[in-house]
């Protein structure tokens, strides 16, 4: 009895870590502990930079791989009338922006996205 047990909960060991394989294999690794599909990129209809008066360069903590800089990008280009663009290797986010905009109101945008702003 005690043998058919422990063979239960070695294949349901076995179970959950072929699944964790093929889940990774599926959507790869992420840095930021979610083995999820990638955020579909919201895109930006209007790219002419001369529409976009005001820029914005913040340095954004955190990030660490590209699902992280589409996040903050998403987040960003929710906003009607801002257009942002990340740069992950100097961890930066160049914002564009129709409207005059607080700093802050861009802060607590990439803050609620889970990532922090570096003056």
């Amino acid at each position: 009895m005690g043998t058919a047990i422990v063979i239960f909960v070695l294949a349901i060991i076995v179970v959950c870590a072929i699944l964790s394989i093929r889940k990774r294999i599926k959507y790869g690794s992420a840095c930021c502990g979610t083995h999820d599909a990638a955020p579909k990129k919201i895109k930006v209809k209007d790219k002419n930079k001369a529409h976009y008066p005001y820029t914005y360069n913040l340095n954004v903590d955190g990030m660490h791989c590209s699902n992280c800089a589409r996040r903050v990008e998403n987040a960003l280009n929710s906003k009607d009338g801002v257009w942002a663009k990340v740069n992950l290797e100097k961890k930066s986010v160049l914002v564009r922006a129709k409207n005059s905009l607080e700093e802050s109101e861009l802060s607590k945008i990439i803050s609620d996205t889970g990532y922090t702003v570096i003056s």
